[in-house]
């Protein structure tokens, strides 16, 4: 997606040109986000330190009189109908089906969702890992609830466009994507309990900026090995609970206990489980990590956790191995890994500021030099939740 720096601002005009009516329609924007760490462990009821990021999704709307929702994608040129009495799962992945998703889960909340026109747009590169869906998710959430009269509560729209994940579109993930676009903080990251919900801001270092690197790959996370993964652990976890009835999730066994029951594992599914325990005790050591500024010990977590990634949850791809080993002998970085959930998508690298620039076109020339894919490489900032604008 080309966009430029105005196109926010061109939403509102285009809902005129599409459905006509609205002089000053309003805007629901949502940001993407990138996991610094703690990856695959927030459907086991873990820990991660997600930051939302300055790309965006954004929905201008208007109310109607009746109970359609009629949309238009900036992004693929298409304008869609729904009929809100007749939402019904599954619903697919195309772009609609997330916009359908946020009514019906609103919908079977209790709420009465009121039909409107929305022209939904955005920056945040699609199939990427960087959770342009849940930014969608969010941003559509505030536009219904507006146009509804639906209070807005940031925790309880993060667990429907949860839902909308896993009952509407047939993907088995955590919170963290929706928490993130809702609790996102400028100048922060956000450490998350993914059991209790409960949440801290993490001051975001200032030497320090993170970096995006889109291999070019895209992933498709429905029809990947993304959910063969969440039933690995979940396989893992009705085995052990044998040895210890109050495990609910691997966020409850640690390493000593992992290895005395071994033996019951298969070696696929031990090897899930050895990331997901280790990888859970990551986000709160990078938290203290970035509250002592200690960016090489912050940076040499991230290495690990790719490492885990790739040799035991075997997630990674090619490519995203080949921009994170790339980006490590850069002088300026601390450290990389893939984020999101991988299969391709995008990495990300801790780059001290001072040698940003020169990173960002040193590690994507020698990546463009070795793969012929759309690839692109930019810094980002922390940015604040779902808003209105």
């Amino acid at each position: 997606m080309n966009h430029g720096p105005d196109w926010i601002a061109q939403l509102g005009p285009r809902l005129r040109t599409e459905f006509g009516g609205a002089d000053s329609p309003r805007i629901a924007v949502a940001p993407g986000r990138v996991n610094l760490i703690g990856e695959h462990t927030d459907y086991n009821d873990g820990w991660v330190l997600p930051m939302a990021i300055d790309r965006r999704v954004g929905v201008a709307f208007a109310r109607r009189n009746d109970r359609i929702l009629r949309a238009h994608s900036v992004v693929f040129d298409e304008t869609r109908e729904l009929r809100l009495d007749e939402l019904e799962p599954p619903g697919g992945s195309e772009w609609i089906s997330y916009v359908a998703g946020v009514a019906w889960a609103l919908m079977s909340a209790g709420y009465e969702v009121l039909g409107g026109d929305l022209v939904v747009d955005g920056d945040v590169p699609l199939g990427s890992g960087l959770s342009s869906s849940a930014a969608l998710e969010m941003a559509t959430a505030l536009a219904l609830i507006e146009i509804s009269g639906i209070p807005w509560s940031p925790v309880e729209m993060a667990l429907l466009g949860q839902r909308v994940e896993s009952d509407w579109v047939g993907v088995k993930g955590g919170v963290m994507d929706q928490f993130t676009a809702t609790m996102g903080r400028v100048g922060h990251a956000l450490l998350l309990d993914c059991r209790s919900l409960s949440s801290s801001l993490v001051p975001m270092p200032d030497h320090a900026v993170v970096v995006v690197m889109d291999t070019g790959a895209p992933r498709t996370l429905a029809g990947s090995a993304y959910n063969e993964r969440s039933a690995s652990c979940a396989a893992a976890v009705e085995i052990l609970r044998k040895a210890d009835p109050a495990i609910r999730a691997l966020r409850d066994v640690d390493l000593d206990f992992l290895e005395s029951e071994r033996g019951r594992l298969d070696e696929t599914i031990y090897r899930r489980s050895l990331h997901v325990v280790t990888e859970n005790l990551r986000p709160l050591a990078m938290a203290d990590a970035f509250a002592r500024a200690d960016l090489e010990g912050a940076g040499r977590l991230m290495d690990e956790s790719h490492f885990s990634l790739r040799d035991l949850y075997e997630v990674s791809s090619v490519e995203l191995d080949l921009f994170t080993e790339q980006a490590r002998q850069h002088p300026a970085c601390y450290g990389a890994r893939l984020t999101g959930a991988g299969f391709g998508g995008c990495a990300i690298a801790l780059v001290s500021a001072e040698g940003a620039e020169d990173f960002l076109e040193e590690t994507h020339t020698r990546y463009r030099s070795r793969v012929e894919l759309p690839s692109a490489v930019f810094a980002c900032r922390p940015e604040s939740g779902a808003r209105l604008i």
